[in-house]
């Protein structure tokens, strides 16, 4: 039997690329390249770590499949088009992340609970029809990899419904009424960062646990209800 390779935490940022995101794409696509510096910059964290970028409107755009962010001179930038259908997003993640899961452990690491850091500006344009995938994601009895959701709204994102997004309460973010949707992203971001980071050094340090930063300007959803 091969030996194990160690510890991996895939993590997957499921962003809004919808066209109301057209004005404020440039602050999230700053954000993922910031976050890759600060995690070249942190080896160890970064070696712990397996990251992908999906970005959904009408269907899901696969900017990045999971990867070693060590081993990438730079990052994809996302895009906006189409509408904002969070089902097609919980839709993919259905097949993509077992698929994932079942690659990294052929490949001999142990894999951790995956985390799935979802960012919307707004309403879901497909009603209600989202939560039936929802729902198969994150039932571990039918997806047994079933990931840990964080889930982040700015702009006219729902409270009620981001609640609903996130795996629990406290993985449930809003921006406060009035912040500068700009703003909200780049703190969603640099928050995003030091959450993956504290996660990695964790999993670096054999105490793994997914640690979740509060965005600076955002409130807890639970709380806007």
């Amino acid at each position: 039997m091969a030996d194990n390779r160690g510890n991996l935490l895939p993590v997957y940022m499921v962003a809004d690329e919808s066209g109301s995101m057209a004005p404020h794409i440039g602050e999230l696509n700053a954000g993922l390249a910031s976050l890759h510096e600060a995690l070249l910059a942190e080896p160890m964290a970064a070696a712990k770590v397996r990251f992908s970028i999906l970005g959904f409107s009408d269907d899901v755009a696969v900017r990045m499949e999971l990867a070693d962010l060590r081993r990438e001179n730079e990052l994809p930038t996302l895009a906006t088009r189409g509408r904002t259908n969070y089902g097609a997003a919980f839709t993919d993640l259905i097949s993509r992340i077992p698929r994932d899961v079942q690659q990294l452990k052929s490949e001999n690491y142990t894999v951790h609970r995956p985390a799935v850091f979802f960012f919307s500006d707004g309403l879901p344009t497909d009603g209600t029809r989202w939560r039936e995938p929802h729902g198969r994601l994150t039932d571990r009895s039918t997806t047994p990899a079933a990931p840990n959701i964080i889930a982040c709204g700015v702009g006219s994102a729902d409270a009620s419904t981001i609640l609903d997004v996130a795996t629990q309460q406290e993985f449930a973010f809003v921006s406060i009424r009035g912040t500068d949707v700009g703003s909200a992203i780049a703190k969603f971001c640099t928050a995003l960062t030091k959450s993956i980071v504290a996660s990695g050094r964790a999993l670096a340090g054999g105490h793994p646990e997914l640690v979740v930063e509060k965005p600076d300007g955002f409130r807890l959803a639970v709380d806007v209800m």
